[in-house]
């Protein structure tokens, strides 16, 4: 027996085997426990909740949603508020933080020390305290509607949101939008041609000049083709509140805000790390053959900049979309505070409930780990 146990390859098996065991046997216990503690205090199990009444209203659904529908019409808006307060902050904390850190990194001392001073504000303030401080400092201050910030006769800004023209989904509005989508199709593949073109004859065809017209001439051509008629939903104050037109909720902008400002700065130090990380010879080099520092930023530095920068960002994107259930401390309908909170409180099904909130926050954490991941891996540097 003791010589059996000598062998390292057995001793191997035999303490994974126990290993095993052991968190079978976990969590068998915590099972059988907690299905003991369910029966005994008279809990129903199962997911037929889902097809319950509500009973309760959410003021901000991107769907049609009424307090006699059911709690999976609840777990839907909530999963997609979380969705669309992810994906605002991932598109403007990307934008805020290239900007952020390439400027980190200028030449000029006040844009470098504003920069500087911004990333080290944000990033040392617990993202939950900005929260408050946006939706109840600065957002819960403005006036009321009577009061409310005018632009221009068609935006209106008071202590119950942000209201701004809507238009009507007609031929023209669906035609315009094809328009910006082909457009931005049009200039992908153009960038790519332009970069083939210049590795090989050294000719720099101007794609941003070109892409920009494209964008103003292409969507007008698009508004005449698809009929001329914009027919918008202008907001106006009636009574005590305002009415028509498209409305975001403080809770919203206050959350949109804060995730973006406190990731921008990560973001951004992604970014200057990248910038840095680059060889200075090669931006010696790019000045020696001639280049602008425009250019020696646009041709040399940021593509391989980029690439050192993606890991890193794709885990500021992973903490946006879970920092999103820091909503419910400001009451926005994200999944947490519909599902995991309103929900949870009035079923008592905390297993199921709390099941599926993990199980969605994972899968879409997976989704955008790996869809970031695949970018990662195609902009590579391919060495052979």
């Amino acid at each position: 027996m003791l010589a059996f146990l000598r062998d390292r390859r057995v001793r191997g098996y035999l303490f994974q085997l126990i290993t095993i065991i052991g968190v079978v046997a976990f969590l068998w216990y915590i099972g059988v426990n907690t299905t003991h503690n369910i029966e005994q205090r008279g809990i129903k199990t199962g997911f037929g909740f889902l097809n319950s009444t509500a009973g309760f209203g959410i003021n901000d659904s991107p769907i049609s949603y009424t307090p006699s529908n059911s709690y999976g019409r609840v777990f839907l808006v909530g999963l997609l508020n979380t969705l669309i307060v992810s994906f605002v902050a991932i598109i403007f904390s990307t934008i805020l933080g290239l900007f952020v850190g390439v400027l980190r990194l200028s030449k000029n001392w006040l844009m470098r020390k504003l920069s500087a001073a911004y990333i080290e504000i944000f990033r040392n303030i617990p993202i939950l305290l900005q929260i408050l401080f946006w939706y109840n400092v600065v957002l819960r201050s403005l006036p009321s509607p009577r009061g409310s910030i005018d632009i221009f006769g068609t935006i209106f800004i008071n202590n119950r949101g942000l209201y701004i023209p809507q238009p009507a989904l007609d031929a023209t509005v669906i035609s315009v939008l094809l328009s910006f989508i082909l457009v931005i199709v049009f200039v992908f593949f153009l960038n790519r041609w332009s970069n083939k073109r210049q590795e090989q004859t050294g000719q720099e065809f101007p794609v941003l000049p070109v892409g920009l017209g494209l964008l103003i001439v292409v969507p007008i051509i698009g508004y005449f083709v698809g009929g001329a008629n914009f027919d918008f939903s202008y907001p106006h104050l009636q009574g005590f509140n305002f009415q028509g037109g498209k409305q975001f909720y403080p809770e919203f902008i206050a959350l949109a805000m804060a995730i973006t400002i406190y990731t921008a700065t990560f973001i951004a130090e992604a970014v200057r790390s990248g910038i840095e990380a680059v060889n200075k010879g090669q931006k010696e080099a790019a000045a020696s053959i001639g280049l602008s520092s425009y250019q020696a930023l646009k041709l040399v530095v940021l593509p391989q900049a980029v690439r050192i920068a993606i890991p890193p960002t794709i885990n500021q994107y992973l903490n946006i979309v879970k920092n999103s259930s820091l909503a419910t401390a400001i009451g926005y309908p994200e999944l947490v505070t519909v599902f995991a909170g309103t929900t949870l409180n009035q079923v008592g099904q905390a297993i199921e409930i709390i099941s599926i909130t993990m199980l969605v926050y994972l899968v879409v954490s997976l989704v955008v780990s790996a869809l970031l991941n695949w970018i990662n891996h195609k902009m590579k540097i391919k060495e052979r």
